[in-house]
């Protein structure tokens, strides 16, 4: 049985890279659930090139329109202002900030030997800096307010990928960008928990700009009346839920969220070991090394490894 109160109810999200995709899909979801948003969105394109305010303001006229409180900024996330300016907008437009969602970014897809230093910079200053800043901000925020007595519910949701836990071909870049989120997100739940702070990742698959061209075949929308596995607002549900009170006691936990799945990640954990008590040699090391990769699970593949 669900409840008739809609689950974020009173709760203030701030979503970044809330203009299209994704970001939209989130901010629709939660306004629908109650949740007043504060819609980031800078308007590039998706080389991370030009600048805009439009999307954003989009996606606050459709919650509007469907009755609910939203406000646009167009404030860069992964600058100190920029992101100091997104939790000042949701503290002066709703009195408040619950819900933090990391998800702006965009692609430079090269291969190694093709890959400039400024797309790599490019790509870890939006996905990686670009979740610092805010999270940094926003943990400010509720520190203080643990500090003075009022211990929030507060949740940060972080964007993974896939190729940050697998790898990508082509996406070195980004597959580091999103690797460091994972890390990023285990260590800000262990540090803020005592805040009342709960941070989790996700690692979504969905059809958006980032994905339509790269993964067009598997990306493709289905034929009149088919489940669209890949839309982005199958996303969503998971994401509201950990954004919302409901979801006490989940932190530091990595989802995979695709289509009608579902996945919590395993990630780094001790497998097959040995220990001789003294210093190998490189032969005794090596040979060692052999039996226990041996017994072993064979890694899933690198994302388009041919």
């Amino acid at each position: 049985m669900t409840s008739s109160t809609p689950l974020c109810a009173g709760r203030v999200v701030a979503v970044t890279g809330a203009g299209r995709g994704l970001g939209r899909a989130h901010a629709l979801a939660f306004a629908a659930e109650g949740a007043k948003v504060v819609v980031n969105d800078l308007g590039v394109g998706l080389d991370g090139s030009g600048a805009g305010g439009g999307p954003a303001q989009r996606v606050v006229e459709e919650i509007r329109a469907a009755g609910g409180e939203a406000v646009a900024h167009g404030g860069d996330i992964a600058t100190g202002d920029g992101a100091a300016s997104l939790v000042a907008a949701a503290l002066d437009s709703f009195g408040r900030l619950d819900t933090l969602v990391n998800n702006a970014g965009f692609l430079r897809d090269r291969m190694l030997v093709n890959l400039d230093e400024d797309d790599w910079d490019a790509v870890m200053r939006v996905h990686l800096k670009g979740h610092f800043l805010p999270l940094k901000h926003a943990a400010a925020h509720w520190r203080a307010e643990a500090k003075a007595g009022r211990v929030p519910e507060a949740r940060v949701i972080n964007t993974s990928s896939g190729a940050g836990l697998l790898g990508s071909v082509g996406q070195g870049n980004y597959s580091a960008a999103k690797a460091g989120i994972v890390g990023l997100t285990l260590v800000a739940a262990a540090e803020m928990g005592r805040y009342g702070v709960q941070v989790n990742a996700i690692a979504p698959a969905a059809r958006t700009r980032m994905t339509e061209d790269t993964f067009a075949e598997t990306m493709a929308a289905p034929g009149a009346g088919g489940f669209d596995a890949m839309a982005p607002e199958n996303v969503s549900p998971l994401v509201v839920w950990l954004g919302s009170a409901a979801s006490a006691g989940v932190s530091g936990r990595v989802f995979e969220a695709e289509a009608g799945r579902i996945t919590v990640m395993e990630g780094w954990r001790p497998g097959p070991t040995a220990d001789k008590g003294a210093r190998w040699t490189p032969a005794e090391a090596g040979e060692t090394a052999t039996r226990l990769l041996a017994a072993a699970e064979t890694p899933q593949p690198v994302y388009g490894a041919r």
